[in-house]
């Protein structure tokens, strides 16, 4: 079944990306809408998203739009090549980059079977791409892909599964007005604090940009990628960090 056209305020709305960002990729010619208003309003179809999910991934790698808009102009990468690359890329990063990486390999599944991947599907994977793209800089990504590649696979499922652990723990610390200073949570934020700086490499600007990034866009992460730390847990382990020793 086709699915309706969005808009351009319900795909900056679906993906986290700004309107006036959709009309710049409009205006320069790396994605144009395929569909009019009779009024001019553009209108966005299933292989608009589609493209408009292959810029993103390719804009994460750090190729320059122009080269993005030739890339997928001239050299005519379909969406599985697309998305395969970005898997390579993807897999050089920390935990919340190897989540969407798996989330990218199930869309490229879907598209090498044939099928259709949803525009839901899509913006769900624009939306995390956008998320880091925003609060991360080139030079920080690149940090994060140097400290990825000295992680095994075994040990990022470690991490991941020490952080499924601990965020409900908090959760149910902070249900039951435990105090942050008490011996049960002072030991828990010794993990989380180790978990943080085995993530950031001790880089303060790093880490504060995750923690700005999961407090701005907790909900839409935590939809995408489970379990993930909440504003009100930034600052009751704020307070357990803070407690006297």
């Amino acid at each position: 079944m086709t699915e309706p056209p969005l808009k351009v305020g319900e795909l900056a709305s679906r993906t986290g990306l700004s309107v006036r960002a959709l009309h710049h990729y409009d205006e320069i010619g790396v994605l144009k809408p395929s569909l009019r208003t009779q009024s001019g309003h553009r209108l966005y179809n299933q292989s608009d998203v589609e493209r408009l999910q292959q810029v993103q991934s390719l804009r994460l790698m750090g190729i320059p739009l122009e080269e993005v808009r030739q890339l997928l102009d001239g050299a005519g990468m379909s969406p599985p090549e697309v998305i395969a690359l970005h898997i390579a890329k993807l897999h050089e990063h920390i935990a919340l980059q190897n989540r969407l990486a798996e989330r990218l390999q199930g869309l490229a599944m879907h598209l090498d079977t044939v099928e259709t991947a949803s525009i839901d599907d899509l913006c769900q994977i624009i939306q995390v791409t956008t998320a880091m793209e925003k609060y991360f800089t080139a030079e920080q990504l690149e940090v994060l892909r140097d400290r990825r590649s000295s992680i095994t696979e075994e040990h990022m499922h470690e991490v991941r599964d020490s952080w499924n652990e601990i965020i409900p723990k908090v959760r149910n610390a902070m249900a039951a007005n435990v105090d942050p200073a008490s011996p049960e949570i002072q030991a828990i934020a010794k993990r989380w604090k180790a978990l943080v700086e085995e993530f950031t490499g001790g880089d303060r600007k790093i880490a504060q940009a995750v923690m700005t990034m999961y407090q701005n866009e907790g909900p839409r992460l935590q939809e995408q990628l489970g379990e993930v730390p909440t504003p009100e847990m930034f600052v009751y382990m704020g307070k357990a960090f803070a407690a006297p020793k």
